[in-house]
């Protein structure tokens, strides 16, 4: 359930470095916590953040939920499905991305492994 080639966040982001840039969407475990998705506000191209700085919002039937920058960088393309179709991401969130980043540097500190976002997520679950 949670692939072992991405890269995860406390927040429940994964991210995927490719080069192009770090694709970022939520996790299973995020969307399945919110429900049934009925909304994504996504940020602007080019807008430039800090690590941990919210850079979008996700929200449902039942609650809204920030998504943060995992790293410092600038937002270098964006989802445009979601703005007509915000359910892509509870059919398939390791697919539907939200947006995608220019990191700033090369710095993937702080960022959970497969193994330990799963371990965190027992951890929650308790």
């Amino acid at each position: 359930m949670i692939p072992k080639h991405l890269y995860y966040t406390k927040e429940h982001e994964w991210i995927k470095v490719t080069d192009e840039g770090l694709y970022v969407g939520i996790t299973h475990y995020a969307q399945d916590q919110l429900g049934d998705i009925v909304y994504v506000e996504l940020p602007e191209v080019g807008d430039e953040f800090e690590a941990s700085e919210a850079v979008s919002v996700v929200e449902s039937v039942k609650t809204a939920s920030d998504i943060y920058m995992p790293v410092k960088g600038s937002v270098k393309a964006v989802n445009h499905a979601l703005e007509n179709q915000p359910e892509l991401i509870n059919s398939d969130c390791y697919t539907n991305y939200i947006f995608v980043i220019q990191q700033e540097d090369n710095d993937l500190e702080g960022l959970l492994s497969a193994d330990e976002y799963t371990k965190y997520i027992e951890e929650l679950d308790q």
